[in-house]
């Protein structure tokens, strides 16, 4: 799963796929291991390049990083277990001339407590991001921010029966639906935020990029249309209220998607800010006189949020939640209308 993920996979969708015939408890052990590992990957890392000071082929540093992980975060893994399984693993992985490395490796390694080079290191972010943060929201918030991300996150079930994060719940209502209204959600899959609204009676269409994951809302019982929101939109109409719930970093949800953090990059933002503005400024196109737009990210960064409704004409009434300051993964809820 390890190395799916450095290659593009998700670690949630892959554990779920390849861990769906483990025992639970296997399962259980295989999700902290991998989300572990990359919860704390700047810090492994740091130890490895240490420990082992020479250049590593993936497949040695990721058993490193696993046994490691094992060793110093977790307290009900035999020390030779850890150890004898990342040996074995190198081997299986055709990496046989390491093993001996990965075993000298880990017998050095012990929970004392370690001084860290660098601040981005002990909050094991990449250091552009922890930079960031502290400029945008001070030391003290990121530091709360950072070591909520570090801990297991916890699972809310919605009133719709689905699980969703109870940030993510404070999105709809900021809708003001009522029975009736039309609804046009237009970054909908997979489909938590649609299935909420329609406790409220509206009458919705709800939109993606792909129609794949419109498929999973079939249940829904809505109007589905496959629609690329940065392109003029397909409608004719108006619509009462309009959620545009857009495609974002997500760098508000790196404790159940950690893997994020070590791929984003600062020009990646540039881009998502160009998508975002042309989707909301499309959808604000098509809502009716008096009606209501939300537009919100699970994105931390002002590019993706502040700096997309500063090239739209207000005012936005503006909602932040921080992970560590508030309940929840974090999100941005900006409300026109």
């Amino acid at each position: 799963m390890l190395r799916k993920v450095e290659e593009g996979g998700y670690a949630s969708d892959l554990l779920l796929k390849l861990s769906e015939k483990l025992e639970s408890r296997d399962a259980g052990l295989a999700s902290e291991i991998v989300f572990g590992c990359l919860r704390y990957q700047a810090q492994l890392d740091y130890l490895i390049d240490r420990l082992a000071a020479k250049k590593l082929d993936l497949e040695v540093r990721i058993a490193l990083r696993m046994g490691i992980y094992q060793l110093r975060y977790l307290d009900r893994i035999p020390a030779h277990a850890a150890v004898s399984e990342s040996v074995e693993l190198v081997k299986r992985a055709g990496k046989g001339s390491a093993a001996g490395l990965v075993n000298a490796v880990l017998r050095k390694v012990d929970s004392a407590p370690v001084a860290w080079p660098d601040r981005a290191t002990d909050l094991s972010l990449p250091a552009w991001l922890a930079e960031k943060w502290d400029r945008e929201f001070g030391p003290d918030a990121t530091d709360k921010i950072a070591a909520t991300f570090l801990q297991p996150v916890r699972n809310y079930v919605a009133s719709t029966g689905r699980i969703q994060d109870i940030g993510a719940q404070s999105v709809v209502p900021m809708l003001d639906l009522r029975p009736g209204l039309t609804l046009l959600d237009l970054c909908a899959a997979p489909g938590n935020k649609t299935a909420q609204a329609l406790e409220y009676g509206v009458q919705a269409i709800a939109c993606d990029l792909h129609w794949h994951r419109l498929k999973s809302l079939e249940e829904l019982r809505c109007h589905r249309v496959v629609v690329d929101g940065t392109q003029e939109l397909p409608f004719r109409g108006h619509f009462d209220r309009i959620l545009v719930d857009a495609p974002c970093s997500g760098t508000g949800t790196l404790g159940r998607n950690p893997e994020i953090k070590w791929r984003l990059q600062p020009s990646d933002l540039v881009e998502l800010r160009r998508k975002q503005i042309a989707i909301l400024r499309n959808a604000l196109r098509h809502l009716n006189p008096g009606g209501k737009l939300v537009y919100s990210t699970c994105s931390l960064e002002r590019e993706e949020n502040q700096m997309v409704i500063e090239a739209v004409p207000g005012p936005w009434e503006v909602i932040q939640r921080l992970p560590g300051i508030d309940e929840g993964d974090g999100f941005f809820i900006a409300v026109l209308g």
